[in-house]
């Protein structure tokens, strides 16, 4: 008999969590349906694969902070649509012990007197906290944002670390924009390293305060495991990971690969790339290389020059993948390509490009990585049909504007 705890009390205002007070086993066969729904008409669907323990999954924890109209301190995340904070006091997706770190700040905050940012006025010192966990290792980072100079930041940082011992790098990051950004790009590490570990794949990874990691690393195991799995690399293929972050999925098929096998990640965001050159070097990978720069441009000047992939990796962003990229990766003309989808709808969008121009996909597997939620992620296989080389669709501006979300 499946055990539902209480639901929510904050789910509604939040806006995070849709299915809360639902039965796993149904939100489950709700995906199912929802997936079915949008990609039966490529292939077929396999069984969603959900988790055994859907709670405190999220090994990352935002925080906003405000003060009510008795000068009471708030925080918690945004209500959905608006700039109100909703004063959640434990979230059932969330890490407990990133939670508790949460918590310890925003009771320092009141205990040191440290005045919290007004985004009406764009006075005060702190704005948010971002804590973040590894896992494997249990290495927690707090990233304490300010809107200004914070002359107390070290004492701070050293009553903090005290009341959370756990805790293994403090970073205090300065935001003065008036925007909704959760970070800027100034930042002092305070204590440690000012990075934390994970470990994924049977590989390490540092993560910085901006590293993209995916909040659920239990079930991101079970999707790259399977993304080599449809990958069906033997040891000498070349292969490009698109959209690569700080390396996980390339890193992880370069593990796969023997010496004469080569990975090449492309990734625009270059500290990104930093770190994803970085973790080679910490799991002493040497058949992988990442490059700065936008995925398309870069496979489409490959393709120009002579050069071919044998299997593509691509996790793009929700809003899916653009005409010109889809079409830069037909060009390199991989046997196999694998698409990461944490957006069905525009996965639909692309997999119907990718089919009027050579790709079927051959499997299709959702992966349960956000609990509670209305998100799926999405494994595809996608074959080559052995169409000529350059034999594309042709697609009008119109055309281009419906698939780009």
């Amino acid at each position: 008999m499946e055990k539902i705890r209480k639901p929510c009390p904050w789910a509604k205002e939040c806006g995070g969590c849709r299915y809360q007070g639902i039965e796993y086993s149904k939100q489950l066969r709700k995906k199912q349906a929802g997936i079915e729904r949008l990609l039966s008409g490529f292939g077929n669907v396999s069984r969603i694969i959900g988790m055994d323990d859907p709670y405190h999954y999220r090994n990352k924890v935002h925080r906003a902070f405000t003060k009510d109209g008795s000068g009471n301190i708030i925080s918690g995340p945004y209500e959905e649509g608006s700039h109100w904070i909703i004063d959640v006091k434990h979230c059932l997706i969330e890490d407990e012990d990133c939670q508790k770190a949460a918590e310890a700040v925003k009771g320092l905050i009141k205990e040191m007197r440290v005045p919290v940012y007004n985004e009406k006025t764009g006075h005060g010192v702190i704005r948010r906290c971002l804590i973040r966990k590894g896992l494997a290792t249990g290495e927690i980072m707090a990233v304490i944002v300010t809107g200004g100079k914070f002359a107390g930041a070290r004492e701070f940082a050293k009553a903090l670390k005290e009341r959370c011992p756990r805790i293994n790098t403090i970073i205090l990051n300065l935001n003065e924009k008036r925007s909704s950004m959760i970070l800027g790009d100034k930042e002092e590490v305070l204590y440690g390293l000012g990075f934390i570990r994970d470990r994924l794949c049977g590989l390490d990874f540092q993560l910085t305060s901006k590293s993209f990691y995916q909040v659920n690393p239990a079930q991101t195991e079970v999707i790259y495991k399977k993304a080599m799995e449809f990958a069906r690399l033997e040891g000498g293929e070349k292969v490009i990971d698109a959209y690569c972050g700080i390396g996980t999925i390339g890193l992880t098929a370069a593990k796969c690969l023997d010496p004469s096998g080569q990975v090449i990640g492309i990734e625009l965001n270059r500290e990104s790339i930093s770190c994803a050159r970085k973790n080679a070097e910490l799991n002493n990978i040497t058949n992988a290389r990442f490059i700065t720069g936008d995925a398309g441009t870069i496979m489409k000047e490959m393709a120009a020059g002579g050069e071919r992939a044998d299997v593509i990796f691509m996790d793009p962003p929700r809003s899916g993948a653009s005409i010109s990229f889809m079409k830069a990766a037909i060009r390199m003309k991989p046997s196999r390509i694998v698409y990461i989808s944490c957006g069905p709808e525009s996965l639909a969008r692309n997999l119907k490009f990718f089919r009027e121009n050579g790709y079927e996909a051959e499997k299709i597997q959702p992966i349960d990585n956000f609990p509670f939620t209305q998100h799926v992620e999405t494994v595809c296989l996608l074959s080559n049909r052995k169409r000529k080389p350059d034999s594309y669709v042709k697609v009008s501006l119109d055309m281009e504007d419906y698939y780009r979300i």
